[in-house]
């Protein structure tokens, strides 16, 4: 199995650090790709698309809220139906307690119907439980829980058992996040069967880019939402009615939103899928390959001040942003 989604945050970055700024033209207007901005998520519905959501900072490396309310305006107004908060793009593990409660009430606030999921989790039960029921407080629609991440072999029925003690103090749909390369724990299908019982099971995030592994998950849990965590999947997490939380979202939403379009409204979607192939491979040839560079791309792209990322990630380079600028003006190119 591949240990890197490409590369671990090379994937977060390159693939998901650029796109163009234009108006949205959403499903009801011509050449629409997206749904209209005041338009909720259908409840129930499995196949939309989160986007895996950056946390902006400020120089001086505080969350930067004002930042975060015109991004998320940014993506729904460019067709994301919703976003995952401080998940690994959202760099969840560089910021406190009291700062990631903080930045979902900021979500929260300033949803504008996206649907809200908060990724929760952390090394110990206790505080993972203590995010969740905060989140489930304040109005997320989901949680996004990575296995405890310090201890790279747990016995099963241990691992089970973490999750068990979460289940019984939420009520409101539960993803397990499958990322290895990050975690260092899995998740397995014997996991995600031990906890079938409990109704609130919604299903997984998949990051990682191993396509037989994704398509044994969305064979023995075709109830849940196996959500791809990699654009490698995507055709057929849409072919099999599953949706999707991509950090490639920050930057290219309209692209991916018109993917999402076309498969809902019954079209073909090769094309927007292959645009949307076409505009990733012009960035991943670009080198483009950490927290730094997404963020000033996305920067640029929303014509806001400059986001910034948390140490231990690096800062974006000169030679990187003049890669970036040229990345970005191909694109614009290609309409």
């Amino acid at each position: 199995m591949p240990t890197t989604r490409r590369t671990f945050l090379g994937a977060v970055g390159a693939a998901a650090a650029l796109g163009v700024v234009e108006k949205t033209a959403f499903a009801d207007e011509p050449g629409g790709a997206g749904r209209p901005a005041s338009a909720a998520p259908v409840a129930g519905e499995k196949v939309l698309f989160w986007v895996a959501a950056s946390t902006p900072c400020g120089k001086d490396l505080k969350f930067d809220e004002e930042l975060y309310k015109d991004l998320l305006a940014y993506l729904k107004a460019n067709g994301a139906d919703g976003v995952v908060v401080l998940g690994t793009t959202g760099e969840f593990p560089s910021f406190s307690m009291a700062e990631r409660k903080k930045v979902a009430e900021t979500a929260f606030k300033h949803r504008n119907g996206l649907n809200i999921i908060v990724c929760s989790g952390t090394s110990n039960f206790p505080e993972t439980i203590e995010l969740s029921q905060h989140a489930e407080a304040n109005g997320a629609d989901g949680l996004l829980i990575v296995p405890p991440f310090y201890y790279k072999h747990p016995h099963p029925d241990g691992l089970t058992k973490y999750y068990t003690l979460i289940f019984e103090k939420v009520k409101i749909p539960i993803n397990l996040y499958h990322i290895p390369f990050a975690s260092g724990v899995p998740i397995t299908l014997e996991l995600l069967h031990s906890l079938e019982k409990y109704p609130n099971l919604a299903g997984i995030k998949d990051s990682v880019d191993d396509v037989p592994e994704y398509e044994r998950f969305v064979a023995e849990f075709p109830k849940l939402n196996m959500r791809t965590g990699t654009d490698t999947n995507l055709k057929y997490a849409l072919d099999h009615g599953m949706g999707a939380i991509l950090a490639e979202g920050n930057n290219f939403t309209k692209q991916i939103a018109a993917v999402f379009a076309a498969k809902r409204a019954g079209k073909d979607f090769s094309e927007p899928l292959a645009k949307l192939n076409a505009v990733l491979k012009i960035l991943r040839e670009g080198g483009v390959d950490s927290y730094g560079p997404m963020k000033y791309a996305l920067s640029l792209q929303m014509g806001t001040r400059q986001f910034y990322q948390r140490p231990p990630n690096g800062d974006v380079t000169e030679e990187q942003k003049v890669k970036i600028k040229q990345a970005l003006e191909q694109i614009k190119q290609m309409g």
